[in-house]
């Protein structure tokens, strides 16, 4: 099954979350599938690959509920309603 979550980058105090398409199975700074954008907390930004991520959301991939967040509040299921499952 594939997540899109959040991986950890940049220095210490000075986090910046690449968000990713990721095996389950691997842990948070494995190796990734694709890298379908960033996120930012400190500057407060966001960039999205948007036909990626909805190309893996088509897949049957499931967002984390952090990343369903930053999704929905970048508008990204306006046209669509997409479900999160939460286990």
């Amino acid at each position: 099954m594939v997540k899109l979550r959040l991986k950890r980058c940049g220095r210490k105090q000075q986090a910046i979350y690449r968000i990713v398409a990721i095996d389950v199975r691997s842990r948070r700074e494995g190796r990734d599938l694709r890298k379908v954008g960033f996120y930012d907390p400190i500057k407060n930004q966001t960039c999205l690959n948007v036909p990626a991520i909805l190309y893996f959301l088509e897949k049957g991939a499931q967002p984390t509920k952090t990343v369903y967040d930053i999704l929905r509040k970048a508008e990204l299921f306006k046209d669509k309603e997409i479900t999160l499952r939460v286990n």
